[in-house]
């Protein structure tokens, strides 16, 4: 007899959550080519759970600090932030801190490189 195999099944079951935020301060050029978006002093990247947040994200970066945004997917919930190290920073809390305080979300930390 062989060796028995077994299959696993993993089902991801959403929360109302963001899931990464992380603030690059100073990435090399070549990543804003590569990224297809104007350079800046920084890239903040996060990832929004359901994913049709990013759009509320999107719009609270743009409101709370002088950045803008690099590239936005509502179908992934991917959001690249790009400004200054501060301005990105900013906008990062402060989509953090409205989506858990206002929507019950359950924020991320930020995390720098």
């Amino acid at each position: 007899m062989g060796e028995e195999k077994k299959r696993f099944i993993q089902e991801f079951v959403p929360g109302k959550q963001l899931t990464l935020s992380h603030l690059i301060a100073n990435p090399d050029p070549d990543m804003f080519q590569k990224l297809g978006i104007q350079e800046a002093g920084a890239l903040g990247i996060m990832t929004c759970t359901p994913s049709e947040t990013v759009i509320i994200a999107g719009d609270l970066a743009t409101k709370s600090a002088n950045v803008s945004l690099g590239f936005l997917d509502r179908f992934t919930g991917s959001l690249v932030i790009v400004g200054s190290v501060s301005e990105v920073e900013m906008a990062m809390l402060a989509i953090n801190r409205f989506l858990a305080e206002n929507l019950g979300y359950t924020p991320s930390q930020i995390t720098k490189s």
